[in-house]
């Protein structure tokens, strides 16, 4: 045998391996072990159980990874509505902003009780209806209108609501419209945060809400006319309570029309924040005249 080369047999007899040693070692088997099939064998078991494990694993990881990306982006997007809704309010604030500066400018000028005098009762129904018309077209025609054309309208309208309030400043003393505003808006407050927390579905309300406003303005419509001791202050109440309502239903509107539209882009969500905005802005003005003839002193 050559260096290099494999021992044959070639079927022949072969005497350096038929010695007692290496014919002990075939019959135990040692040639058959020493390739370490066993071996062999739980090294690729081990091999398949790291692999599995491994396997199971990774999608645990994977899972961990995709539950951290849901959760930044439930934040990023809940984030993205709490913005908008602070939108709401601060257009809702600048708007009574406006209104207020118009009214005591109007008082204090002099211009309210000048056009009154110029134009009569003709005047005054002229200013309620244009006030009316600004607010129909701007939630009939808020989606088919440019974000700062709602906006503009807006303030428009809260001007001309300006206007017709510098009536109270001949009416009430300042006393009197200073803590009506006060308790108006930390109720107003109270009742947007409670709106914001309770799982009361107040949306459902609006309904009867709708039909308990028809059934007020028919109300003091009637009252102009008709006199009736105490009638006043009743219809005051129950509108004061009605308005506390509307309150909470817009404060959940708000929020449910913010994510109607928030998938058709950014300008979309800035006329809704207009729109959102003015139905706030009527419930604190109407808020606060109720207080006002409620708790009031007349001059």
């Amino acid at each position: 045998m050559t260096f290099g080369q494999q021992p044959q047999n070639n079927g022949q007899y072969n005497p350096q391996y038929n010695t007692p040693d290496y014919n002990a070692a075939q019959q135990a088997g040692y040639g058959q072990n020493y390739g370490a099939p066993q071996g062999g064998h739980q090294f690729g078991m081990n091999y398949q159980n790291v692999q599995q494990q491994y396997q199971y694993a990774q999608p645990q990881g994977a899972g961990a990874g995709a539950a951290a990306i849901n959760t930044t982006m439930t934040y990023n997007v809940e984030e993205a509505r709490r913005v908008s809704v602070s939108k709401v309010y601060g257009e809702m604030t600048i708007g009574l902003i406006v209104t207020a500066i118009v009214a005591v400018a109007g008082q204090v000028t002099g211009a309210y009780y000048s056009f009154l005098m110029a134009t009569g009762m003709i005047g005054l129904i002229g200013l309620c209806v244009a006030q009316v018309a600004l607010a129909v077209v701007l939630g009939m025609r808020v989606t088919k209108m440019k974000s700062s054309t709602a906006r503009v309208m807006f303030y428009v309208y809260a001007a001309l609501m300006g206007f017709t309030l510098s009536s109270i400043f001949m009416v009430y003393d300042l006393g009197s419209i200073g803590l009506a505003l006060g308790i108006t808006a930390a109720f107003f407050f109270a009742l947007t945060m409670f709106g914001m927390t309770t799982k009361i579905n107040m949306l459902k309300a609006g309904p009867i809400l709708m039909v308990g406003l028809i059934v007020l303005i028919i109300s003091q419509v009637v009252l102009m006319f008709l006199q009736v001791d105490g009638m006043t202050q009743i219809v005051c109440a129950i509108g004061l309570v009605l308005f506390a309502g509307m309150t909470i239903y817009d404060a959940q509107s708000t929020r449910a029309l913010l994510t109607e539209y928030e998938a058709q882009g950014p300008e979309m969500v800035k006329k809704i924040s207009i729109l959102c905005a003015l139905n706030l802005y009527l419930d604190f003005v109407n808020m606060f005249l109720y207080i006002l003839q409620l708790l009031g002193n007349r001059d």
